[in-house]
């Protein structure tokens, strides 16, 4: 008998694990479908990039509900915060939950990396003896993974026939009431405002260590001036701010406003963003403009402001759904010397206005 990689020694046992389910080719874990206290900060903390990579599940099968040999298979990667949404929202339903190994990477980015797919989903269904488990020969995978999986060779492989289902987990409950049939709005991708803010605090964090230590490095170049150095004040404070303000105006008001913002590429869209901020701080003074020195600033911040805005937006290429690989390789090939040339004459201009 070949045993199910999900079912461990009760000393590793998770809290979300509540029980076993018995069946002919050994005993599955069951897993609880309400997330408990360490579930959510677990997905606040890897929201916030802190170590997302270790952030998985042990592959096998697992258990919702009471399920029989009729009940339905969904596939899910081993990464615990999708793992996570798709069994909260199979409250109520007895159930499979075959969880394949991506590498702890979420379902469409192991769809695109290709850990997401046919040679993985064929193994794990061997590996645990789905087929001994259930009577039916369907799996249903997440729509978002389709792009790494070829249906007809998983059931030529494995006598599974692959049956996609809804993008968003909480359709699930819908889409087996109808037969498991997914209508238009089940198979579309909104990617509203709420899908781009969740992703901002991860974008934020993981660039912000570096902005730290450039803005460390910007306070204390303001103290250079034609009579020597003085260590700086609320002047360095204030250009401290202007590098924080360009910085998440890329990082967290670009997803905000992307379909807004004119251009298709993200970077085209934090150029104009970081334009646009520069303008209002100079409107409002806290981009000095007086005197050859403000002037000189003032086309330093216009310069780096855009370039600022324009990197952090291109960041954010990998969680959009606006974007596609030849079309991200592209806007590279143009964006970044861009970015490059406007960062290094913004920097110049910046340094000779602190000795005038």
């Amino acid at each position: 008998m070949v045993v199910n990689e999900a079912v461990l020694p009760a000393v590793d046992r998770k809290p979300w694990i509540v029980g076993e389910v018995g069946t002919s080719a050994g005993t599955v874990p069951r897993v609880a479908t309400h997330l408990d206290r360490a579930d959510r900060l677990g997905s606040v903390r890897v929201r916030l990039g802190l170590r997302r990579m270790r952030y998985a599940v042990e592959p096998g099968l697992y258990a919702v509900g009471s399920p029989t040999a009729e009940s339905p298979v969904f596939v899910s990667t081993n990464y615990k915060l999708s793992f996570d949404h798709l069994r909260r929202e199979l409250e109520g339903i007895d159930g499979w939950i075959m969880v394949i190994d991506t590498k702890g990477i979420n379902v469409w980015c192991a769809a695109g990396k290709g850990t997401f797919g046919t040679e993985e989903i064929v193994h794990r269904i061997e590996i645990t003896q789905l087929s001994e488990i259930v009577n039916h020969r369907r799996i249903i995978v997440p729509q978002l993974g389709a792009p790494g999986v070829a249906a007809h060779e998983v059931r030529r492989r494995s006598s599974f026939h692959v049956i996609y289902g809804p993008v968003r987990a909480r359709d699930i409950p819908e889409f087996l009431d109808a037969g498991m049939k997914t209508s238009p709005d089940m198979r579309r991708v909104l990617f509203n405002i709420g899908d781009r803010l969740v992703l901002v605090p991860l974008e934020l964090v993981s660039w912000g260590r570096y902005a730290f230590f450039i803005a460390l490095i910007l306070f204390l170049l303001t103290g250079l001036n034609q009579n020597g150095y003085v260590f700086p004040g609320l002047a360095g404070g204030r250009e401290v701010l202007l590098l924080l303000l360009a910085f998440v105006a890329g990082g967290a008001l670009v997803p905000v406003f992307l379909p807004w913002l004119p251009g298709r590429a993200l970077s085209w869209k934090g150029m104009v963003m970081g334009l646009l901020l520069a303008a209002v701080l100079v409107i409002v003074g806290l981009i000095p403009s007086a005197q050859i020195a403000g002037q000189l600033e003032t086309a330093a911040w216009v310069l780096l402001m855009p370039a600022i805005g324009a990197f952090m937006a291109m960041n954010f290429t990998g969680a959009t759904t606006y974007t596609s690989l030849s079309g991200v390789k592209k806007e590279m090939r143009f964006a970044v010397p861009s970015q490059i040339v406007a960062a290094v004459l913004g920097f110049a201009l910046w340094m000779i206005a602190r000795f005038f």
